[in-house]
């Protein structure tokens, strides 16, 4: 895989492939970040997830796996806040982390899913029946409601299966485990794994109320 330069973004939560990310960009050295994304070619910089330690002020481990962000949408506010809607686009690898100039800069590639492994389309459709059923029981425990109505899984397993992984109510190390797959079958797997847990988990507390 060919090797690029990309600006990047680390943040506490990972972002997967077909996921929206809403920013409210203040901090300086982001805000010339995103000015200078808006005005190259192509309006993308990486993601990647904060494994130990905090981004502001350095220190802060990250994770190597990535996924590039197409800017859709960004509007400057009249406080000098920055709002930015990015869309997941591809997953990438961090070949090598930069020194920090100005902001965050790495040398990626690109990291597709294995082209050979498929996922039957019945068995996204029980994971995804499983994920609405455990997301259910997550909102009686004070959880965000649930709202699927207007999904619908893309006929490419790769990409339905990390609708799937964006929409479960897990944390950021399990999506990041999915995120680092080789290919929709083991991403399945795990979630369906992480997602046994979190409902044996709610039926325990259910059970305690």
């Amino acid at each position: 895989m060919d090797t690029y330069r990309l600006p990047m973004f680390p943040l506490g939560t990972p972002l997967v492939p077909g996921a929206l990310l809403p920013l409210q960009i203040f901090e300086p050295r982001y805000q010339l970040m995103m000015s200078d994304v808006l005005t190259a070619s192509e309006p993308e910089f990486g993601v990647v997830l904060i494994e130990r330690g905090h981004e502001v002020g350095g220190g802060d481990i990250r994770s190597m796996v990535g996924t590039v962000a197409r800017i859709v949408d960004s509007q400057l506010l009249a406080d000098g806040r920055r709002m930015v809607i990015a869309l997941g686009t591809r997953r990438m690898r961090v070949d090598e982390w930069l020194a920090d100039v100005e902001y965050p800069v790495a040398l990626v590639s690109d990291w597709p899913d294995d082209p050979h492994e498929n996922v039957e389309a019945a068995e996204l459709v029980r994971t995804f029946d499983h994920l609405i059923e455990v997301s259910r029981l997550v909102e009686r425990l004070g959880g965000p409601i649930p709202r699927f109505d207007s999904v619908e899984l893309s006929v490419d397993p790769t990409f339905a299966s990390f609708q799937l992984v964006a929409l479960a109510p897990i944390g950021p190390a399990d999506r990041q485990r999915m995120l680092n797959c080789d290919g929709p079958v083991r991403r399945i797997q795990l979630l369906e794994e992480s997602l046994g847990d979190v409902e044996a988990a709610c039926q325990f507390r259910l059970q305690e109320d």
